[in-house]
């Protein structure tokens, strides 16, 4: 899997994220969905589990994902931001994943 983050988004991230230390994660949220597909938000968290997440080199900084939710996601990956619905967004050369991805610290 390739994950890369546009200018924007990396511009946004580091709006957002300042001189905090921590780790950028892509999770695939589940709680509270009837369905149980899922909904890929975007984290920034203090730690990670090496023995659960997967780390994913980027054209940016390191992306990590639990290894239990890569099958939910495609080969290639890209994380975006954009100004016109102010929020990022996750997208494959196949699909929008996620146009309107929330992001919590």
């Amino acid at each position: 899997m390739t994950v890369t983050i546009t200018k924007s988004a990396a511009e946004e991230l580091n709006k957002k994220i300042g001189d905090q230390k921590g780790y950028l994660k892509v999770k695939n949220v589940t709680e509270g969905l009837a369905c149980g597909a899922g909904v890929p938000t975007l984290y920034f968290v203090p730690l990670i589990d090496e023995t659960k997440d997967v780390v994913f080199e980027t054209n940016n900084r390191p992306v990590y994902m639990e290894k239990s939710e890569l099958i939910f996601f495609d080969d290639e990956l890209k994380i975006d931001y954009s100004d016109s619905v102010n929020s990022f967004q996750l997208k494959s050369p196949q699909q929008i994943i996620n146009g309107r991805m929330s992001f919590i610290i």
